[in-house]
């Protein structure tokens, strides 16, 4: 019963950590996206 409770709460942590690096990797690109536009503009 512990080990699965154990197995899932890993699983479930694993799958929100690889969630947050795709967030941040998304927020990275559209902060770079916004920079190359404004130095397009000036």
């Amino acid at each position: 019963m512990t080990r699965k409770i154990i197995l899932a709460l890993a699983a479930s942590v694993m799958a929100l950590t690889a969630t947050a690096c795709n967030t941040v990797r998304g927020v990275g690109e559209d902060l770079e996206s916004a920079a190359d536009g404004v130095d397009d503009a000036t």
